[in-house]
């Protein structure tokens, strides 16, 4: 299964319902404390229920929401490549769609609601039936789904299926369902085999936090191993051989305490009598505690959460290397999502390089999505426009935003940076420039701006000339070598660039305008 869509509201800095798209890359981009890692961390909450990194706590609730009684946490995620089919009622084997489960666009949609943080009530959104007549047969009982076939005298139908019945029952209201967008709470007891069902399909969800703990059984290098070890028990081969191992066991176990009673039973038979062997069945043992403290080492037998935080982020660089090879080319693998904060961190630009490259081939294979946040222009710029989603305050709410190309006012990942870290660079400026002079706007530009002197160097004769500010900074960023010049500030290439933008932006407001107009 893979993630379409998330919407989120009431957590954190989110009071309101953001929505936000999401591609087998994803990379979250803006300013500190903005609320990127908050969108990770929802994911955790809503995939790992409180056993992943994330332990949800009454602060977590928006405080406007909060102060205006809303103590609800709306956690939803919209999927893509769900089971074709699933068994709800027993082994009656059903999908989906015929189960009315699925959104309008024939999406699947649950919602986790947390009031004031607490337990999950877990729902689906669904273009269901709302007749009465037909309303609800998830939530009735096999009993209550007969008496209504009876009523309605609908023959040739499987009574001992629910699924069967509830077929039978909307066919034979098929041209008044009076479908409509619901929420179909599957938390309550009835529901719960839908459920437990869908969560055999979920993705693995694993996030990798920026600023991880360094203790024993905390460190972000042990991450990865624990991760790799849920996919390794996920493997159908191994877990039979697994279950095969177990039942061998118990069946020596069993041979023991059988002998034990019977020896007893020669002593004192009324103490034999009282005692039976208690024995856990194979399919409850919880594989992976046995492997819980899988971690490596380094050669001197110092654990690599001892070692400094490159060294560790350097080794989670190199799982995801390997991991986008291995799952290119192994197809028995469940859906991953890898959510990474700020993969730059306590890396040499080099090793960023290669890490974006790694993850950006990870995020091609089957059944694997990427998830990272960044503050990092260089990192921004290594990747597409498609896999940027640009987070921002507004006026009343948060937005976050898909970059879309032909949306900029100059079509430049620079753009993207200026945009999300207000990052004023060389480059960006010579590329707006360039674009207002290839649109033939440069004469335009220029008019009516204050203009200063510009020590000219030619065969080394110097010329005075008066140019705006932007040619200024032009001349001295494409000729470096003329040192008669004042170097420009920082908050002139700032304001330098602002003026190109909301020029550039004025002239395709107006030339929108005439098109629309024609």
């Amino acid at each position: 299964m893979r993630i379409s869509q998330v919407k989120i509201s009431n957590f954190r800095s989110y009071s309101d319902e953001v929505v936000i798209n999401f591609n087998n890359l994803t990379a979250f981009v803006g300013k500190n404390d903005v609320g990127k890692s908050t969108v990770l961390e929802a994911l955790d909450v809503f995939f790992n229920e409180g056993k992943g990194v994330i332990k949800l706590d009454k602060d977590d609730v928006n405080k406007k929401c909060s102060e205006s009684g809303n103590q609800d946490i709306r956690v939803s995620v919209v999927f893509e490549g769900f089971p074709a089919s699933l068994v709800i009622d027993a082994s009656n084997t059903t999908t989906l769609s015929n189960e009315y489960l699925l959104t309008k666009d024939n999406k699947l949609e649950i919602t986790k609601i947390y009031p004031n943080a607490g337990k999950e009530k877990v729902l689906i959104k669904a273009y269901h039936p709302t007749n009465p007549e037909c309303a609800d047969l998830l939530h009735k009982k096999q009993a209550d789904l007969r008496k209504i076939i009876d009523a309605i005298a609908v023959t040739d139908v499987d009574k001992s299926k629910n699924a069967s019945m509830r077929q039978a029952i909307w066919g034979h209201y098929t041209t008044n369902l009076q479908l409509a967008d619901v929420e179909i709470d599957i938390s309550k007891v009835d529901e719960k085999n839908v459920w437990s069902e869908l969560k055999n399909y979920m993705p693995l969800y694993s996030l990798f936090q920026s600023d991880r703990k360094n203790g024993d059984g905390d460190s972000e290098i042990q991450d990865p191993m624990k991760l790799a070890t849920q996919e390794i028990l996920k493997d159908s081969s191994i877990v039979a051989a697994l279950n095969s191992v177990a039942e061998s066991v118990n069946e020596r176990l069993q041979a023991v305490a059988n002998g034990t009673c019977e020896k007893l039973r020669e002593m004192n038979p009324e103490i034999a009598q009282t005692l039976s062997p208690v024995i856990p069945a194979s399919e409850s043992l919880k594989w992976i505690d046995v492997f819980k403290n899988v971690s490596i080492s380094s050669d001197d037998d110092i654990p690599l959460n001892k070692r400094g935080s490159g060294v560790k982020r350097l080794v989670l660089l190199n799982f995801f290397r390997a991991e986008a090879e291995r799952r290119k080319s192994d197809r028995n693998v469940p859906d991953v999502i890898y959510a990474i904060e700020e993969p730059e961190t306590s890396q040499h630009p080099d090793h960023q390089k290669k890490l974006i490259e790694a993850l950006v081939s990870l995020s091609q294979a089957e059944h694997t999505q990427v998830i990272l946040t960044t503050h990092s222009p260089s990192l921004v710029k290594m990747l597409n426009f498609e896999h940027l989603r640009l987070v921002q305050n507004s006026v009343s709410s948060k937005e976050i935003i898909a970059v879309e190309q032909h949306e900029l006012p100059y079509p430049s990942l620079n753009e993207v940076n200026f945009l999300a870290f207000a990052e004023a660079n060389e480059e960006y400026h010579n590329e707006l420039y360039s674009f207002i002079e290839h649109e033939g706007w440069l004469a335009e530009y220029k008019a009516g701006k204050e203009e200063v002197a510009y020590n000219e160097e030619r065969n080394g004769n110097i010329t005075i000339k008066r140019v705006i500010r932007s040619v200024y900074i032009r001349h001295q960023i494409h000729h470096p070598e003329n040192m008669h010049n004042l170097k420009y500030t920082k908050l002139e290439l700032l304001t330098s660039i602002q003026e190109m933008r909301a020029f550039i932006q004025n002239k395709q407001t107006i030339e929108r305008t005439l098109r629309e107009a024609a």
